[in-house]
């Protein structure tokens, strides 16, 4: 990264800091990401280290750095924890949490960005394992998650991604039919219980059903 954007990113940590992150993991991974790659190059200079969200295609957007640190540090990750992530988008989210040296398991519905992202993954040394396909199902083969990460706004919990998380992990995903939804962190218990807490309210992309002849359990 080179000293212009080393210079607004640290802008961007600052005003992160003022806006109540705490977690000084969660802070250096994404002072460590480079945003700017994923910002189309006409507008890389003005909005790669906005605390906003960004178009990217497909009617989706790239994570507004607050929410992507609020949602990272609700995950609580621990060097080597699986992470599965629902909604990879851009891929900067995957790459905050492979900063955290989480083994990242996400999953994408749109070919497009699905494919953009695991390119800008590659060619930055980011080693995540990207699938094209539903993520309300999840990845069952490769459970259970220390924690899962819901990058969109959900209608519901699903059911296949709660029983996806270990004993002791967590599920973080934003709840909500509207345009709004409530920032939710799932506390697995024991084999039935679930713990419950509501963090406010934020606003995402919604989470889109599945995709005709995909079927990735």
């Amino acid at each position: 990264m080179n000293l212009k954007y080393k210079g607004l990113c640290a802008k961007l940590i600052s005003n992160l800091v003022k806006k109540g992150i705490s977690d000084k993991k969660v802070l250096e991974a994404i002072s460590l990401t480079p945003r700017h790659l994923l910002i189309d190059p006409v507008f890389r200079d003005k909005f790669a280290y906005q605390d906003t969200a960004f178009p990217i295609g497909e009617n989706q957007t790239i994570s507004q750095p607050y929410t992507v640190a609020f949602q990272t540090e609700l995950l609580n990750i621990t060097r080597g924890d699986k992470v599965l992530e629902i909604g990879t988008g851009s891929g900067y989210q995957t790459a905050v949490l492979c900063e955290l040296g989480a083994k990242v398991f996400s999953i994408e519905r749109h070919k497009s960005l699905f494919q953009s992202a695991k390119l800008f993954l590659s060619k930055n040394n980011y080693r995540a394992q990207l699938f094209f396909g539903d993520g309300f199902i999840g990845k069952k083969v490769f459970a259970p998650f220390d924690s899962i990460i819901v990058t969109c706004g959900a209608p519901y919990i699903p059911q296949d991604l709660k029983d996806q998380i270990k004993i002791g992990g967590r599920l973080v995903i934003p709840v909500g039919k509207g345009e709004v939804q409530q920032m939710m962190l799932i506390q697995r218990l024991s084999e039935k219980d679930y713990k419950e807490t509501i963090f406010g309210n934020f606003k995402f992309v919604p989470m889109l059903k599945n995709l005709n002849n995909i079927n990735n359990k």
